[in-house]
């Protein structure tokens, strides 16, 4: 059982490249092919597989500083979670807290722009 675990280990830590190396060697040598581009790799790691994977995906928008302009940095506060004056500006004045979490990249890119555009200094998690 050791064998296993440590093998589903090593098939987790896989880079993006060394993986597509290991699809084609089980191709080639084996004659074994993914059903839908990579179902080889699920059915390898499946529990350790998708943690890697929902990491990769989900960010967290985390404001930083204000900056000099903290009145544009509430609005657009304001404007992506929804929140009341009142919050948005204790969230804003509190630094270092997440104004979304567990976003996809695009929407967490989009969110950063935004806030930085109005003076703030943000970090994607």
């Amino acid at each position: 059982m050791a064998d296993l675990k440590a093998l589903a280990e090593s098939i987790v830590g896989l880079t993006l490249l060394e993986a597509q190396e290991l699809k084609t060697i089980l191709k080639d040598e084996y004659g074994i092919e993914p059903a839908a581009g990579g179902a080889v790799m699920v059915a390898g790691g499946a529990d350790a597989g998708g943690e890697a994977a929902e990491e990769k995906t989900e960010f967290d928008v985390i404001l930083k500083a204000a900056g000099d302009k903290k009145i544009n940095v509430i609005k657009e506060v304001r404007g992506i979670t929804g929140l009341g004056l009142k919050e948005a500006k204790e969230l804003v004045e509190a630094g270092g807290k997440a104004v979304k979490e567990g976003v996809d990249k695009a929407e967490a890119e989009d969110i950063k722009a935004k806030l930085e555009a109005a003076g703030a200094e943000v970090e994607l998690k």
